[in-house]
């Protein structure tokens, strides 16, 4: 057994807590470890208690990890698993910390899809088979994907991707107006009848606002 003689907080205030074991720094932990588990000095700890506490420790940091990744934007699984293996963490903290982010759904990989799609669709409209590839790409399930992009209309996207485009483009020559728009909608992922359709469309109607 060894005896706690010191809690002492680290360089990162509040976050990482050294601890002296008879008067020796052993470890550090999580801040929010050592109030969990109510240590204190003057406490025996056994090798075994030291060896679960390690455990706790390593799922905290990477809970910390997975919770501030998310605060940015919603992520996928995929995406997540990724990053906190990046960052070091073993297989057991990584899949232990997945599992308590899905039961509390900040982890869903059907809301991920949903809300990259409508992302894509606001800012930065895209093709159906763009908008899959990159989906696939942050390992979505083909039938999550497939589910998500079925109610996009490649018609649609393409005319409100290419109007603020075409809208910036000189309009005295049809052929340089033609292409470069063109290119624009194939960049993407729009099809060539879907590309030629709009193209048409908008050429005829920034010629009838002269």
């Amino acid at each position: 057994m060894k005896t706690i003689t010191t809690l002492r907080s680290g360089r990162r205030q509040g976050k990482r807590v050294n601890v002296y074991l008879d008067d020796r720094f052993a470890f550090s932990l999580e801040a929010e470890v050592v109030v969990r588990e109510g240590l204190a000095v003057g406490q025996e700890l056994a090798t075994d208690q030291i060896e679960a506490l390690a455990k706790v420790d390593n799922f905290q940091r990477c809970l910390n990890a997975a919770t501030h990744y998310l605060s940015y934007r919603p992520r996928s699984e995929f995406e997540l698993r990724e990053r906190l293996y990046r960052r070091g963490f073993d297989g057991d903290s990584v899949g232990a910390v997945l599992a308590r982010l899905k039961g509390q759904g900040l982890v869903d990989d059907v809301e991920f899809a949903q809300f990259w799609q409508e992302n894509r669709q606001s800012f930065s409209p895209r093709s159906r088979s763009l908008t899959s590839l990159e989906l696939r790409r942050k390992g979505v399930a083909e039938e999550i994907i497939g589910r998500v992009v079925s109610a996009v209309s490649d018609e649609d996207s393409a005319y409100r991707a290419a109007l603020s485009k075409a809208r910036r483009l000189p309009i005295s020559d049809c052929q340089s107006f033609r292409r470069r728009l063109g290119e624009y909608l194939r960049r993407r992922g729009f099809s060539f009848g879907v590309i030629n359709n709009t193209v048409e469309q908008l050429w005829q109607e920034m010629r009838e606002q002269l």
